[in-house]
């Protein structure tokens, strides 16, 4: 097996996901590499303390990300910064011949996704992948093997989306991501929407148009001086697109939410048709449900229960159930296994050009709130 050696720039809470993922790689059974973390850089010096008192292996610990992309024995990084840092820091990962697995939205925004594709264009060897944990659910994997088009199924609608209700809370004090600055102006988009464009896009579908109501429903936090501050991000966004897939056109809802009351944490993705209707929600995570209509018929919804059944097989046994820290351990081990092999034996992580793909959607989708117009995605 194929030993990766990794530094983290970020080493907050998906830094830490990683490493407790990487942590427990013995849980795969299948995969071609490992991954091994030697070096973390972060400017918050608090929270080494975690990495050094279970991570043994990290022997560079720095607040200057230039120190990790300066060590010959660093291969690949994983990048968790805010949004305002992905340009400089994902070029000058990939200038440095660094392998590279990268927080979405890859880029506070159309431009800066542009550049770093410029990079990688003109750095063919080095790998680099975006990241989207949720698909990586067995039961939304037996879902995606279940989707392909037909002529005889008429797609009538999907809606896709990713809800939060944390923000509800008047009280909760502002970060970054609740700041324009360092978000972006996507807002919720770029925070959420890779997320909810990753299956389709590996479908193939193709995104034409959208209608996009975009909320700024709370314009004040209190930071951690207990100063009120402008909170000038979207909380909500509802995108209704007009999308391809083979030979079939049909409206889209994709739905990025940090104020749906009742929803923790809800990914979910639904696909209807006169014949064949699919759905599954993370707040049932062990099951899809599918309509097979016949004209004349009952319609009638069959839950579908999935096991432990990933895409990258594991030594748990198949009636056991899956969360949240295995779906970005599933998410790391397609992401190593392609490095590792150069193919893909599970299910993909976002390609660099998937990500971009989604910037030209929320472009598109900034100028049709601000026109309250209907936008080519171009």
């Amino acid at each position: 097996m194929k030993t990766i050696r990794f530094g983290i720039i970020g080493g907050g809470m998906m830094g830490k996901e990683f490493a407790s993922a990487a942590a427990r790689w013995c849980h795969l059974t299948e995969v071609s590499g490992k991954p091994e973390i030697v070096a973390l850089c972060d400017t918050n010096e608090s929270i080494y303390g975690w990495y050094q008192d279970n991570f043994p292996s990290i022997t560079r610990y720095t607040s200057d990300y230039h120190d990790l992309l300066n060590d010959e024995s660093i291969d690949a990084i994983y990048c968790a910064v805010p949004h305002h840092l992905h340009e400089q820091l994902y070029i000058d990962i990939i200038e440095a011949g660094k392998h590279l697995f990268a927080e979405k939205p890859f880029g506070i925004d159309k431009s800066a996704s542009e550049k770093i594709l410029a990079c990688i264009e003109s750095h063919p060897d080095v790998f680099v992948r975006c990241t989207s944990e949720f698909p990586f659910y067995p039961a939304m994997q037996a879902l995606i093997r279940e989707l392909k088009p037909s002529s005889d199924n008429t797609l009538l609608y999907a809606d896709i989306g990713f809800l939060h209700s944390s923000d509800i809370n008047p009280d909760k004090p502002i970060n970054w991501k609740r700041q324009q600055q360092f978000c972006g102006e996507y807002g919720c988009m770029g925070d959420l929407g890779m997320h909810i464009l990753h299956v389709p896009l590996k479908l193939g579908w193709a995104f034409d148009s959208v209608y996009a109501q975009l909320s700024d429903v709370v314009q004040k936090r209190k930071n951690t001086q207990g100063e009120w501050v402008d909170c000038d991000t979207y909380e909500n966004a509802d995108l209704h697109c007009q999308a391809r897939w083979e030979n079939q056109s049909f409206p889209v809802r994709l739905k990025t939410y940090r104020i749906a009351p009742g929803h923790n944490n809800s990914w979910y993705f639904e696909l209807h048709g006169t014949k064949r209707s699919y759905r599954f929600s993370t707040a049932s995570p062990n099951q899809y449900q599918k309509m097979e209509y016949e004209a004349g018929g009952d319609q009638i919804w069959q839950t579908v229960p999935v096991g432990y059944l990933p895409a990258y097989t594991t030594i748990s046994g198949g009636i056991m159930e899956f969360g949240f820290t295995d779906a970005v351990q599933q998410m790391w081990a397609s992401y190593v296994d392609e490095l590792a092999t150069g193919n893909v034996s599970g299910f993909q992580c976002v390609t660099p050009q998937e990500a971009f793909i989604q910037h030209q959607i929320f472009t598109a989708a900034l100028l049709s709130h601000q026109n309250q117009s209907v936008e080519e995605i171009q």
